[in-house]
């Protein structure tokens, strides 16, 4: 089992930034991919970034140039750093990890910009 807890979600200003954190506990060797994706409110959850353990990024076009992924895979840590925040980016963000052929999830952390 692999437990993965998240940090840094909170209230912002449009323009202003967050960083998220994702840290990934239990057995969590070989974890290949992580990632985070958000969902708001009567909408699917959809991805907004993902990285592989050798670094390769695939990052959702609504917040490319804003958004960037990073990992220290040493902690099994994954990271988001969220700038020039908009009020569309307000969800839960949810971080994910793939192990083989499972998926863990995080609980969430919730993500407002106020306008």
């Amino acid at each position: 089992q692999v437990q993965l807890v998240e940090s840094g979600g909170g209230l912002v200003q449009a323009g202003g930034s967050l960083r998220l954190s994702c840290a990934a506990s239990g057995n969590a060797f070989s974890i290949n991919v992580m990632g985070w994706y958000r969902q708001a409110p009567g909408k699917q959850r959809e991805l907004v970034a993902a990285i592989a353990s050798g670094g390769r990024t695939n990052v959702a076009d609504s917040v490319k140039g804003r958004f960037t992924i990073s990992r220290d895979n040493a902690k099994n840590t994954v990271y988001l750093q969220m700038n020039s925040l908009k009020p569309e980016d307000t969800a839960v963000y949810y971080c994910n990890a793939y192990q083989f052929a499972l998926i863990y999830w995080g609980q969430g952390t919730q993500v407002t910009v106020s306008s």
